[in-house]
């Protein structure tokens, strides 16, 4: 057994800061990850990340204020304001940090970071590298690990990769531990600490049409939650307006910012004819862009009843190779499209997870030790619907404040190096636990349960929700809880070394496990805010539903209660659009 005073979940850009910060306070810190950190899912992010830096003369009158404004109005006021207003706050010298680490931002003609339109701002308040944002962020943040990998000026960051944690140790309410699955030899190890991170990312992959990585699944949300932290706000889903037809790969919301156009095949800009979106038209909310898009679809108004055309021949090929070069690649190599001299043929896709652990405002969550950030937390910065920009914002902000609170958290702790026991007892569980699934030998096969159940999630928990496909929805998770039962381990190998059909078991266990909450979820809110959108309640009631869901696990059951959204500034305002 390894001893680590804090360990990391996760190699993203929440992870890598979070472990940064943990270690400006001399505190070792061991990072566990599934792949390389460079080969994390916030390597895909594109469009560039929010800050009132004002570098541009139309967002010359950006503030502080106004993005926090913007950040509640876009969440349609379920974001819990204090954590908005930190988190806006904190976004320029986060920002600038990057910046002092060598991140390569684009620039002004001026050398000041360049910003574009994004996030329903309507001006410049995006700062952005190109098209590959999220690629230069994540790289800057490993240079700094590896200048602190074994650096004589603070205490070490260790980085363990191919390391799939797959559960934690609790001993009486307290975090004392991970277990993971080594990908290379095919061993579980134990690794004891006084405090943990999640940084795990976002459970995109319970959806058949997600614009996530593979390796984005239910585990980073299940494993806390099956040990006693809850979930929160989990039926909140974005759906990005505009992913690659046939692959769902994102085309960054740059493309609008940078003056893209949306046309469906009467060659109209469809925006301007839908209340909500007229006036904002391609750099509306994505909530309300996305569904504006399948409704021209589903009015028959796009391409092969299944998308529109995203247009940026007009931009030009100079400012296309400038601005989005990621994007034409993109186009090239899997659409057999150039973008300078053809429409991009799109269609709404799974984006984004708002809910996740539930946390309080510095990251901790219910379980002592045990602290989240990034796309697998909720601390509430998105509420029902997250801007474009605040993704990696959020990831770099408030991976620094789990890591501070972390930090702080174990040099409080009057004793250290606690509950090895329980830590040596979770082992030997996972150890049995995995030999008694290599045995398995029923009727159906792991990945078409995972498969169905996907499909499930995208045809009828979707961006628009009614109460009988929701209540279907269920029926068939609980299908799928009867087939995981009577499944087959079919590969040949037992061995556990890059065993992806055991890795598939424990990811198709989670999905089912989260898939469940967001539904429930979904089915006991009974209105419309941001990415829930119900047919058969079409109104926000903030009445009944200004509140956030909590999901709790038990072997019962999952079970919802309520708790109230933190307004401090902006009182809840009915919708004008």
């Amino acid at each position: 057994m390894r001893y680590f005073p804090v360990i990391v979940v996760g190699g993203g850009l929440a992870g890598l800061r979070a472990a940064l910060e943990v270690n400006m306070h001399n505190i070792p810190v061991c990072v566990l990850s599934r792949v390389h950190p460079v080969r994390s899912h916030s390597l895909a992010a594109q469009g560039g990340i929010n800050g009132a830096l004002g570098n541009h003369v139309r967002g010359s009158n950006d503030s502080v204020e106004k993005h926090a404004f913007d950040t509640v109005k876009g969440s349609d006021y379920l974001g819990d304001q204090d954590a908005i207003i930190r988190m806006c706050n904190d976004a320029p010298l986060r920002i600038y940090e990057m910046e002092h680490w060598g991140c390569p931002f684009s620039r002004t003609s001026e050398g000041k970071i360049a910003q574009r339109p994004f996030g329903g701002a309507g001006f410049p308040r995006t700062a952005y590298a190109e098209d590959k944002t999220g690629h230069v962020l994540l790289h800057t943040l490993y240079e700094q690990v590896v200048r602190f990998e074994h650096s004589s000026e603070r205490a070490d960051i260790t980085v363990l990769d191919e390391m799939l944690v797959t559960s934690l140790a609790v001993d009486d309410g307290r975090c004392t531990g991970v277990i993971a699955l080594n990908l290379k030899t095919g061993n579980f190890e134990a690794f004891q600490s006084d405090a943990v991170i999640f940084a795990t990312g976002g459970s995109g992959r319970v959806y058949s049409n997600s614009t996530n990585a593979l390796i984005s699944t239910a585990l980073g949300a299940y494993i806390p939650f099956k040990d006693g932290a809850p979930l929160k706000d989990m039926e909140f889903i974005q759906f990005h307006p505009t992913t690659l037809i046939g692959t769902n790969i994102l085309m960054t919301e740059g493309c609008r910012g940078e003056g893209g156009f949306l046309v469906n095949n009467k060659g109209e800009r469809f925006l301007a004819n839908y209340e909500d979106s007229k006036k904002a038209m391609e750099v509306a909310p994505r909530d309300i862009v996305a569904r504006n898009i399948q409704r021209e679809i589903d009015a028959g108004r796009g391409f092969e009843n299944s998308y529109v055309h995203l247009d940026i021949r007009h931009l030009g090929e100079k400012k296309i190779n400038e601005r989005l070069p990621g994007i034409r690649d993109l186009c090239i190599k899997f659409a057999n499209i150039d973008p300078v001299t053809d429409p991009i043929p799109v269609q709404p896709g799974q984006h984004y997870t708002m809910g996740g652990i539930d946390t309080d405002i510095n990251g901790a969550s219910d379980i002592k030790g045990l602290f989240a950030a990034g796309e697998c937390a909720c601390v509430s910065v998105h509420g029902a619907n997250r801007l474009g920009g605040n993704s990696l914002l959020e990831t770099i902000v408030y991976g620094a404040i789990a890591g501070k609170s972390c930090a702080e958290y174990v040099s409080s702790l009057a004793q250290t190096k606690t509950g090895a026991e329980k830590v040596e007892a979770k082992l030997r569980d996972e150890e049995r636990r995995a030999r008694e699934i290599v045995a398995k030998d029923g009727d159906y096969l792991i990945c078409d349960v995972r498969d169905e159940l996907a499909q499930t999630m995208a045809q009828k928990v979707g961006l628009f929700r009614k109460e009988d496909q929701l209540r279907s929805a269920l029926e068939d998770i609980e299908r799928a809880k009867d087939k995981f039962k009577k499944v087959k381990f079919n590969a040949k190998s037992k061995s556990l070394s890059y065993n992806y059909e055991f890795i598939n078991y424990l990811e198709t266990e989670a999905s089912i496990c989260v898939s469940e909450v967001i539904v429930k979820g979904a089915l006991e809110r009974k209105e419309s805010r941001g990415s829930h959108f119900r047919l058969d309640f079409p109104k926000r009631d903030d009445a009944n539903f200004l509140k956030h869901t909590v999901a709790r696990y038990s072997k019962e059951g999952i079970t919802l209660s309520y708790k109230p959204v933190k307004i401090v500034k902006w009182e809840p305002k009915e919708r004008k659009y």
